[in-house]
């Protein structure tokens, strides 16, 4: 079975980063999802990849528990985020290129 080592991207309810520290191993789909006839929901005959998700604190953790296991992983580094840095007087700046408006 192969497993997905990443670190978790912060969510759209979340100004912060919390838990975005933490990587996750989490084990990939074995089963394709079906719909299910009686009441349309999506249902899998995979019960480990959708309940099994282990949190480490280091990407190193969680790369020795894989290989101590014996877990088939696939490592995904997380994308260097670009900081815009802003500042609430900018928007009233003399020198701003289109004028402030309501």
């Amino acid at each position: 079975m192969l497993a997905r080592i990443f670190r978790p991207s912060k969510t759209a309810m979340q100004s912060g980063r919390a838990k975005s520290a933490e990587w996750v191993l989490e084990f990939e789909p074995t089963a394709a999802r079906r719909s299910d006839p009686l009441m349309g929901w999506t249902v899998t005959a995979d019960t480990q990849s959708s309940q099994l998700n282990l949190t480490f604190a280091t990407k190193d953790e969680a790369v020795r528990y894989a290989e101590a296991h014996g877990i088939a992983f696939q490592l995904v580094d997380p994308a260097p985020t670009k900081r815009i840095l802003k500042a609430y007087a900018d928007n009233f700046a003399f020198g701003r290129r289109t004028p402030w408006t309501h």
